[in-house]
C-alpha cells in the first residue's frame, strides 16, 4: 500500500504504534496483538460507560425500552470506534472498510433487506409506544404474556406458559396487539349465561351480580371507572342480552383489579354462579337445548303387512291388494 492510498488514520496509527512501542516489543505480528488489545479495551470501556451512564440515561428517558436502546447505541459506538482504531494499527484504512462494506452490501442487499426492515420497524415501535417493557399484552392468536425486552430488531415476550416468544419488529407491527397495562390495569370482563324462560329473570340477574362480587380480585363497587370520555359503573352488572331459542341470554359485566389472573378469575365467577343457581330452589335454572317430538291425528297413517314366506315362489298363493290370499287358491283343505 502506497502513502497515497493510505488514509491519515491509517498512517497516524501505524506511526504512533512504532513511536510508542520500544524496539524489543516490535516482534513479528505485534500489530495484530496490539489490535486485539485495542478491541478488548474498547469492549471494557463500553461496559464501563454503560455502567456510569445507566442511571442518568434512565432518568432522562422515562421509557425503559428507549433508555436501553440509547445505552445499546453507546455500547455499539464505543466498540465500533475501537474496531476502527484496531484496523488502523494493522494497516486497514477507513476507505478500505467503507469500500468493503459497500461491495458486501451490494452483493447481499436482498438478504439484509429483512434485517433493515426490522430495524426500521423497531424504531417505529419505540416511537409509537404501543407497549412498554413490563406490560401485559395479548396477540391476535390469544397468546398472553409480559413484554420482557424491546430492541431495534425484535420484541421478546415472556408468556404465561413460562416460555419466551421472540417476534421480529416487522411482524409485531403487522399484528393486532391488546395492551392490558397501557393506562389502567383494571379490566372489564363479560360472561354469558343462558337461563330458562321459566326462571325468575330478576332473581337470576341478582344472583349473578352477587356471585361476581363474592369473587376475589373482582371490584365490588366504588367510583365510576373512566374509559376515555365515558364512565362505567365499577360494580358488577347483569343485563338481558338476547331472547334465544332455548332460553334468555344474560350477560354479566364486571371489572377485575388486574389482568394477570383472568382465566382463574373467570373460572371462580362461573363456579360462584353455578352454586348460587343450585341454591336458588329452582327460581333460576340454566338452560340447555331441548327437542320435543309431537304426534297427533294429523301426523298421517302408515299400514304395514308382514308375512313369513316358507313356500317356493311357484306354490306361493297369490295375494290381492288388501294383503289377503284368495280362499280358492288356498291348497290346504
Amino acid at each position: 500500500m502506497s502513502r497515497l492510498d493510505q488514509s491519515p488514520l491509517t498512517t497516524g496509527g501505524e506511526e504512533l504504534l512504532v513511536e510508542v512501542l520500544p524496539g524489543w516489543l516490535q516482534f513479528p505480528g505485534y500489530r495484530f496483538v496490539a489490535a486485539l488489545l485495542v478491541v478488548a479495551a474498547g469492549i471494557w470501556l463500553s461496559k464501563l460507560l454503560v455502567r456510569l451512564l445507566g442511571r442518568p440515561v434512565a432518568r432522562r428517558f422515562a421509557r425503559q425500552s428507549v433508555a436501553q436502546t440509547v445505552l445499546g447505541i453507546i455500547r455499539g459506538s464505543t466498540v465500533l470506534g475501537a474496531v476502527l482504531v484496531a484496523g488502523s494499527l494493522v494497516g486497514l484504512g477507513i476507505g478500505n472498510i467503507v469500500l468493503s462494506v459497500t461491495v458486501f452490501s451490494a452483493v447481499v442487499g436482498i438478504i439484509l433487506a429483512p434485517i433493515v426492515g426490522n430495524i426500521l420497524n423497531g424504531i417505529f415501535v419505540l416511537a409509537d409506544q404501543p407497549f412498554e417493557i413490563g406490560d401485559m399484552i395479548e396477540l391476535e392468536d390469544g397468546t398472553r404474556g409480559f413484554v420482557d425486552d424491546i430492541t431495534i430488531r425484535y420484541t421478546r415476550i415472556f408468556t404465561l406458559d413460562n416460555t419466551f416468544l421472540v417476534i421480529p419488529n416487522g411482524n409485531i407491527r403487522e399484528r393486532d396487539v391488546t395492551n392490558y397495562s397501557a393506562e389502567d390495569e383494571r379490566t372489564r370482563l363479560s360472561l354469558d349465561v343462558l337461563v330458562t324462560y321459566e326462571s325468575d329473570i330478576p332473581t337470576a340477574r341478582r344472583l349473578m351480580e352477587r356471585a361476581a362480587r363474592d369473587t376475589d380480585d373482582v371490584i365490588e363497587g366504588g367510583p365510576d371507572i373512566r374509559v376515555g370520555s365515558a364512565r362505567y359503573p365499577a360494580n358488577p352488572g347483569c343485563l338481558i342480552a338476547d331472547y334465544a331459542d332455548n332460553g334468555v341470554l344474560l350477560r354479566l359485566r364486571y371489572w377485575v383489579k388486574s389482568p394477570y389472573k383472568i382465566a382463574a378469575i373467570e373460572s371462580a365467577v362461573r363456579t360462584e354462579i353455578r352454586e348460587a343457581f343450585a341454591d336458588a330452589d329452582a327460581t333460576a335454572e340454566m338452560a340447555y337445548p331441548h327437542q320435543h317430538l309431537v304426534f297427533d291425528d294429523t301426523s298421517g297413517e302408515a299400514r304395514t303387512a308382514v308375512r313369513q314366506v316358507t313356500e317356493p315362489p311357484e306354490t306361493r298363493p297369490a295375494a290381492d291388494p288388501t294383503g289377503d290370499a284368495h280362499p280358492a287358491d288356498d291348497p290346504t283343505p
